[in-house]
């Protein structure tokens, strides 16, 4: 591995969460997700009263396999065309000249309506994805800040339905949006992260090692879920959000036949030393433990198979060891549906090792990597470490005697309870429509509306972080990415006309082209290299005052 540039540590990598919002018009069964979305975000592109640019498409490369090659344009299924729909995917790297250009757009093509896609001064990315609005947080470090700006797109979400309802006179009716993977008739929607991965770490042993700890995570993060089956077709509770719509083992689609590890490998970054593990299974959270814990138990396993292959062959060959005595026996799928169906947490699933819970399973995991974790002086680590032990505690407490504090922790436990309640106290089954009702209630963003916010306000949830720093980082990019140089650069130039994971696009008035910047590859920037480029720049974006 070369050794030049950012190196990451335990639970320190560039990181980004996507979160695709359910959303509706109550009382219209009809209405169209599609026009109810594009109203959302160009709601909040216009009304919400913070500056935004446009997306530029120039680097996006969708159809990239981590398996090595590229799906090929006219083998792609149409979802999985997320690029420019009016270009080919590109070929080939980016120029590495930091500062290039691009033609500016004609008159025709500057009054065509906005895209519906905007960049936010926070640096992350709102748009409409497949039918709903999408948050694609800025680039983030740590598990910490992964929490806060995946929870302040709560509030770009809040600020879009509030922008939406004050300018929308001529039809009244509210959009609602929610936050949850599931509408219970079938349709599902993503919760996905985002890793920068070393590149020269085997593919084949990533995906050896993360399917068992994947398929068994959501007992410590899912949401839960009231029904069983795509189309809930049968009562009960389960675990997981997503778990029923993972259908296969791997691949590159994620809207259809969706693989329990994706391989789309669009890293944003040097591709020399990068690739990007796009996790596509998890649920989309309201509760801080379960959102810091996917970041943090994951990130944590990547650094311990990374940390092991540069120890050299027989250290990585000793941690693969170690690591494959947890390999599920048989269909991973089957096993992902089973275990979410379970929320006993009885489930023993088969492994090389023999019979386990899912808890044992990540119990084992935390295990093999504690000690090397435990070596590095590294705060934050030993903090994920703590909090990931704790939680598998409190979750064989719960198991075992229904007692503890495990509702206040994880999210799947507290609507379990919440829901079971409802029934006992009714004497109702699983298939009584309040508790579809109060599921889809917990995921309701409008201020006040969800089940969340009573538990909130009644102290019932374990909090990492503060309302007042969700709030700012709606508004504020996270330090220490290029997402600093992003975010504030739009809200300083109204010439920032374009923007993307990678460049900035400036229309300087006089010049003939558009100027385009390519921010570090990277990722990592410091304060004193985000400081020069912003004041590269201003001098570019307003030469009259330089």
């Amino acid at each position: 591995m070369n050794d030049v540039g950012f190196q990451p540590g335990p639970v320190t990598r560039p990181v980004g969460l996507e979160t695709e919002f359910g959303v509706l018009r109550p009382g219209d069964a009809y209405a169209n997700p599609v026009v109810l979305s594009t109203r959302v975000v160009e709601a909040y592109s216009v009304g919400a009263g913070v500056p935004t640019a446009r997306w530029d498409y120039e680097g996006e490369d969708p159809l990239a396999d981590l398996r090595g090659g590229r799906l090929r344009r006219s083998a792609a299924h149409p979802s999985q065309l997320t690029d420019d729909p009016a270009r080919p995917a590109p070929s080939g790297d980016v120029p590495p000249a930091p500062w290039g250009s691009r033609a500016r757009p004609s008159a025709a093509e500057a009054a065509l309506p906005r895209a519906t896609t905007a960049v936010l001064v926070n640096g992350a990315r709102f748009y409409v994805d497949h039918a709903h609005p999408e948050y694609s947080s800025p680039e983030v470090l740590t598990p910490r800040d992964a929490l806060i700006w995946d929870r302040a797109g709560e509030v770009v979400a809040r600020r879009a339905m509030t922008a939406l309802d004050e300018g929308n006179v001529d039809a009244p009716a509210q959009i609602v949006l929610y936050k949850n993977n599931v509408d219970g008739k079938g349709a599902a929607y993503g919760s996905h992260e985002n890793y920068l991965v070393r590149r020269d770490v085997p593919f084949e042993a990533l995906a050896e090692v993360l399917t068992p700890f994947l398929v068994t995570r959501p007992v410590l993060v899912g949401s839960g879920r009231v029904g069983i089956g795509q189309r809930s077709e049968r009562p009960g509770f389960q675990i997981s959000q997503r778990a029923d719509y993972v259908e296969s083992e791997i691949g590159l689609q994620t809207t259809f036949n969706r693989p329990i590890i994706n391989t789309r490998d669009e890293p944003h970054a040097d591709n020399a030393r990068w690739r990007r593990l796009h996790v596509i299974n998890g649920d989309a959270n309201r509760f801080d433990v379960p959102i810091y814990l996917k970041i943090a138990t994951t990130d944590l396993l990547l650094w311990f198979l990374e940390q092991a292959y540069t120890e050299g062959s027989d250290r990585f060959t000793e941690a693969l060891t170690r690591l494959r005595r947890l390999t599920i026996i048989g269909d991973p799928v089957e096993e992902h549906w089973a275990l979410s169906h379970d929320p006993t947490l009885s489930h023993e699933l088969r492994t090389q090792s023999g019979s386990m819970t899912a808890l044992a399973i990540q119990r084992a995991f935390l295990d093999v990597i504690s000690p090397a974790v435990t070596r590095v002086e590294d705060a934050q680590a030993h903090r994920a470490l703590a909090l990931w032990r704790q939680v598998l505690d409190v979750l064989e407490q719960w198991r075992h005697d229904g007692a503890g504090p495990a509702a206040q922790m994880v999210e799947w436990v507290a609507k379990y309870e919440l829901c079971e309640g409802l029934r006992r106290r009714s004497g109702t089954g699983w298939d009584d429509p309040r508790l579809a009702a109060l599921d889809i209630q917990w995921a309701d963003l409008r201020p006040g509306r969800s089940v969340v916010d009573r538990l909130d306000a009644a102290g019932r949830i374990h909090r990492l972080v503060s309302e007042a720093e969700i709030q700012r980082a709606a508004d504020t990019p996270p330090e220490g990415t290029r997402a600093a140089i992003r975010g504030t650069a739009i809200r300083r130039h109204p010439q920032i006309v374009g923007a993307s994971w990678t460049c900035l696009l400036l229309d300087v008035p006089g010049a003939p082209e558009l100027a385009r910047l390519r921010l570090p590859d990277d990722v990592v920037v410091g304060p004193d290299e985000t400081a020069t480029i912003l004041e590269e720049i201003g001098r570019r974006a307003e030469p009259e005052r330089h």
